[in-house]
C-alpha cells in the first residue's frame, strides 16, 4: 500500500517537470502527506489545472465520509470489479502529484519493528501517482471531492521493503492515463515503475507521526546492521 508520500518541490519546478497548467496560488511543500489531507490533483489533459482533493476516496453512494479512511489505495488488479472503484476507473481518473513516498519494512524477531524507507525517482524529480477521484455530497448538501492512489505489485527495489507499491507515471506516460482509452490500454499503464530508475534509503521513525512535516524526515539514517541504501 501507499500510506504516506511527499511533494517537497516548489510549484514552478513541478509545473515544468510535468508540463502542467495553472497551479494553486497558495502552494505549500509537504514532507509527510497523510490520509484525509488535501493533495494536489490533475483531472484533465487539456488545461491540466492543479486542484486539491481529500486523500481517501468517498464513493458517490456512501452515506458518510468515514469510508474514505479505508479507501486511500485501490489495487490495480481489481479496479473494474470493486463497486467503490469501477465507475471512477471508467470515468474519473486522475494524477496525484508527488516526488517521493514512504513504506515500512517489517522486521521479525524478539522485538518486532517497522523501519520506514523513503523512495524516489533518481534525481528526486516530480512524478504522478495514477489515481481515481469521486465527487460526494453530504446529507447537508456539502460537496467534497476525494481521490485514491492505485497500487501494483512492487518492483525489485520496493520489494525489499514491501510487496506492493503505488503506480508511478512520469512525464512520458502520465497523460495517457487521463485520455479516453479502453480498459486494456489503461490496464497496461498500471505496472511497477522500473526499479533501476528509483532510489531508496531508511529514514527517521519521526515520519510515523502525521503531525510532523519537515525536511529532516527525508534525511537518510543509518540503521544498525543495515546499509543506508538499498541494493538495486
Amino acid at each position: 500500500m501507499c500510506g504516506r508520500f511527499t511533494l517537497t518541490l516548489e510549484a514552478d519546478d513541478v509545473k515544468q517537470e510535468l508540463e502542467l497548467g495553472p497551479m494553486p496560488v497558495d502552494w505549500v511543500t509537504h514532507y509527510n502527506v497523510a490520509p484525509s489531507q488535501p493533495v494536489a490533483v490533475v483531472t484533465e489533459v487539456v488545461e491540466r489545472k492543479v486542484e486539491r482533493m481529500r486523500w481517501g476516496l468517498i464513493p458517490s453512494w456512501a452515506k458518510d465520509a468515514s469510508i474514505g479512511d479505508r479507501l486511500i489505495n485501490a489495487r490495480s488488479e481489481t479496479l473494474a470489479e470493486k463497486p467503490a472503484f469501477r465507475n471512477a476507473y471508467a470515468r474519473r481518473r486522475c494524477l496525484i502529484l508527488a516526488n517521493g513516498f514512504y513504506e515500512w519494512q517489517k522486521l521479525e524477531g524478539p522485538k518486532p519493528a517497522r523501519i520506514p524507507y523513503y523512495f524516489q525517482l533518481s534525481g528526486g524529480r516530480a512524478f504522478t501517482f495514477a489515481g481515481l477521484w469521486e465527487p460526494w455530497k453530504s446529507p447537508e448538501g456539502q460537496e467534497l471531492r476525494s481521490c485514491t492512489i492505485i497500487t501494483c505489485p512492487a518492483n525489485a527495489t520496493v520489494a525489499q521493503v514491501h510487496e506492493r507499491m503505488p503506480v508511478i507515471l512520469d512525464r512520458e506516460s502520465c497523460w495517457k492515463w487521463l485520455e479516453d482509452r479502453r480498459i486494456p490500454e489503461l490496464q497496461s499503464l498500471l505496472g511497477p515503475y522500473p526499479a533501476e530508475k528509483m532510489t531508496a534509503f531508511p529514514v527517521s521513525r519521526s515520519v510515523n507521526d502525521p503531525a510532523r512535516d519537515s525536511k529532516d524526515l527525508v534525511v537518510p539514517v543509518k540503521m544498525p546492521g543495515q546499509s543506508s541504501l538499498l541494493k538495486q
